[in-house]
């Protein structure tokens, strides 16, 4: 179930937050958990228990190591308990990966080594595994108190509208919300205005440009202005399709009297790679940050070190979003990237804006296209398109996905992209932003409600016309 659907729009989601008003406050993280089940399970079932499950492991061990957090046993558990979340998810998104890298070593394939099985990647397996390990980090550190109460830690790790693709919630910046929290119209209304404008970025925006994307990274060749197009048109999607589910997210939260954390803050707008990441999927790298550039020394033990650290965490990063080479190239890319600017001392400098916003758009662009290519041979022939090895024009097979409609939604949001500043400046306000890092809704006018009323309008009816097509961050 995707909240792109009718299903969840015109059935789940009614249904849900009629149950959830209509249940006792003290009772509430228990519809919460049973709502976020049926969401998660309407995809497969027999992964729920893989779920609750690790919800359990998560839940003793935390207590295991509150309780001897002051001594060489706290860490042990710790330790334990962060191994098996990585085993989990080490097994059932790496343990493909291996075995074909170690057939291809060997010059065969994973049948040659008579193995005909695939496991099957659970969807947000991801998310949740790194929310149960920042839980035990949390609590080893005294930043949260291992909660008695397991309803609200399981409501926690299966809290529908950020399970499948984020933001990254951390249980001590929600464990105050499940004791009490505040439901008002207004936040209500601000959450329902932030779901339709995260609704509007993928069904009006991200998804017309999907072929433009689809079409260059399968072709073979693409030439001089297939590959630009292609590459830019993915940078578009990508950024609308998951931005504009974090908004979603974040506005579903609000409709719970939830407060979520933003998860992105205009990162195209980034005059270096540093700033970029401060900007992009926000959630997961203040995660990296805290969780593993921090514990591996940061910036503490020298230059060489810092950069060393950089790449490592980047590298993880990229590996983290995918069981595959090409990942774990571009993070890399970023890694390098983010310790030459280090260096150079790029990242601490104000920069001319018409050289460093174009450049880091570049870097940004050539990095997001070994994160779509399906191998790195497939990205490497992207590359010779993008310099013009492969001829100039647009070939009549690609024709057909180059279609008026695809090309006005790219300039469009090129057009979007540049304009939300200005936009949330103005206050004109149809975008979300953020106080003290929570994600709000500014307001501007009255008009908001009719507007929002309309756009929703809009994409209902362009979401009518439309096949199945599910968020981008769903398969990592």
């Amino acid at each position: 179930m995707v909240f792109s659907s009718e299903i969840f729009l015109f059935l789940f989601l009614p249904v849900f937050l009629l149950a959830y008003y209509a249940t006792p406050t003290r009772f509430r993280s228990l519809t919460i958990l049973v709502g976020s089940y049926l969401f998660y399970a309407w995809w497969r079932v027999d992964f729920l228990f893989l779920l609750f499950g690790t919800t359990v492991w998560v839940y003793a061990f935390a207590i295991l190591v509150e309780t001897h957090r002051e001594s060489a046993r706290g860490r042990s558990y710790l330790s334990i308990g962060i191994a098996g979340c990585l085993v989990v998810l080490g097994t059932f998104k790496y343990l493909n990966f291996f075995i074909d890298s170690f057939a291809t070593l060997v010059g065969t394939d994973a049948a040659g080594l008579g193995i005909h099985w695939r496991l099957i990647l659970p969807i947000g397996i991801s998310f949740y595994v790194f929310q149960s390990i920042s839980y035990l980090v949390d609590v080893y550190r005294g930043a949260t108190p291992a909660t008695r109460r397991f309803i609200d830690l399981a409501a926690y790790k299966a809290l529908f509208p950020q399970l499948i693709a984020g933001p990254i919630l951390r249980f001590k910046d929600l464990a105050g919300q499940f004791q009490s929290r505040q439901h008002t119209l207004e936040k209500f209304a601000d959450g329902t205005a932030l779901f339709v404008i995260g609704l509007s970025k993928k069904v009006l925006i991200a998804d017309p440009v999907a072929p433009i994307a689809n079409a260059v990274f399968a072709s073979n060749h693409p030439t001089l202005v297939e590959a630009w197009l292609g590459a830019v048109a993915y940078m578009m999607q990508l950024y609308f399709d998951f931005s504009g589910y974090s908004d979603m997210a974040i506005g579903l939260g609000l409709m719970m009297g939830f407060q979520f954390t933003r998860n992105f803050d205009f990162p195209y707008i980034s005059r270096s790679i540093t700033e970029f990441w401060r900007r992009w999927h926000i959630s997961l790298s203040s995660w990296l940050r805290d969780y593993l550039y921090i514990p591996l020394g940061g910036s503490r033990f020298g230059p060489r070190r810092t950069y060393l650290n950089l790449v490592i965490v980047m590298l993880l990063g990229g590996l983290w979003h995918g069981a595959n080479w090409t990942f774990v190239l571009w993070g890399g890319w970023h890694g390098i990237l983010l310790a030459i600017e280090r260096a150079s001392g790029w990242n601490r400098r104000t920069p001319i804006d018409w050289v460093a916003l174009p450049l880091t758009l570049l870097c940004v662009l050539i990095g997001w296209v070994m994160f779509r290519a399906p191998t790195v041979k497939d990205a490497l022939a992207m590359y010779a398109g993008m310099i013009g090895f492969n001829g100039v024009g647009v070939r009549a097979p690609l024709a057909l996905a180059f279609s008026h409609e695809a090309l006005l939604t790219l300039a469009a949001a090129c057009f979007v992209v540049a304009a939300e500043p200005w936009i949330k400046g103005e206050g004109v306000v149809v975008v979300p932003c953020s106080a003290n890092g929570v994600a709000t809704l500014a307001r501007a006018s009255l008009a908001l409600p009719l507007l929002t009323t309309l756009l929703g309008l809009v994409t209902v009816l362009r979401l009518a016309e439309m096949s199945y097509s599910p968020f981008l961050y769903f398969q990592f």
